[in-house]
């Protein structure tokens, strides 16, 4: 769905992008990750066609998206951090509207545009189907932008932030959703967030931006596991609650039980999470050890 290779941007005597090599499978969802200034928006808009790049092979859908045509752009679907427009169209309304240009591009494999009763359901904005969209609230309005993104039922989704603004309960009716897009629309989606516990519940695969170059690629676990050098275990004894790192977690607890036995309650094992995990990467990246980082990104691959 996605083939990237020696991507590089340069801006002026700046290079924004030195070498991104990355690619995504259909029905996969990737989470594109790194510090402000990586350079995240700027692959994000090459790969959407709305960029032009300096350097490298990139494909979208077969296509190289600096040549895509309109047949190609309806196979895509982009959320952006925000968008202002339409405020006097009512929900339904502008769905339907926006739908029709799809319309063309239905294929007997996937029907487009996306039903739009069935779509300000599955948004869950079906109480504000007949409301101006001025009057949404801000996470209704989100919603509103991921329906707008979908509408024409594309095979590749780009997600900006998709979830800035939602309240729990509308996050994880999002995360539903997002596995609902991969698993029976058999939708690829690649997003961009800053919420590195969303990344970790929603992607497959994490892709770590840093320097210009992907220095991580592999899954939440896969990440954390490399990285991790030591693991939190809790326990209480005695009444008192004790707190040790261990950098084998399975060997401590074991040799806990064999000292105290039952005296030990309470127990808890915490290993290294993905924040933690990113945070190493970038650290290590940032402290000049880009050798170090690379290793380990060709070792998580593996």
């Amino acid at each position: 769905m996605i083939e990237v290779r020696g991507l590089r941007m340069r801006y002026g005597s700046v290079d924004v992008l030195k070498g991104v090599d990355f690619e995504a499978r259909r029905g996969e969802v990737l989470a594109l990750l790194g510090p402000n200034g990586a350079g995240k928006t700027t692959t994000i808009e090459i790969l959407e066609g709305f960029r032009m790049r300096s350097a490298g092979e990139v494909r979208v859908l077969g296509v190289d998206p600096a040549q895509g045509d309109e047949r190609w752009r309806a196979r895509l679907g982009v959320v952006l951090q925000s968008w202002r427009d339409h405020g006097k169209w009512k929900v339904r309304e502008l769905l339907d509207n926006l739908g029709r240009y799809y319309a063309p591009y239905s294929t007997p494999d996937r029907k487009r545009p996306w039903a739009v009763d069935d779509l300000i359901e599955t948004v869950g904005l079906g109480g504000q189907a007949g409301k101006k969209i001025s009057s949404l609230s801000g996470g209704q309005r989100r919603r509103m932008d991921v329906a707008i993104g979908i509408v024409g039922r594309p095979e590749l989704l780009f997600l900006d932030e998709p979830t800035a603004g939602f309240d729990p309960q509308a996050r994880r009716e999002f995360h539903d959703l997002v596995h609902r897009l991969s698993d029976l629309e058999d939708t690829t989606i690649l997003l961009t967030t800053h919420d590195l516990d969303e990344a970790e519940k929603l992607a497959d695969r994490i892709l770590i931006l840093a320097g210009g170059a992907i220095i991580a690629d592999g899954s939440a676990d896969a990440l954390s596991y490399r990285m991790s050098t030591n693991s939190e275990v809790k326990w209480r004894r005695d009444g008192q609650r004790f707190v040790h790192s261990a950098p084998e977690a399975t060997r401590f607890v074991r040799e806990l039980f064999e000292q105290y036995g039952e005296g030990v309650s309470d127990l808890e094992v915490r290993r290294a999470s993905l924040e933690d995990a990113y945070m190493a990467l970038v650290q290590q990246f940032e402290s000049g050890q880009g050798g170090t980082a690379a290793r380990e990104f060709k070792e998580v691959k593996r």
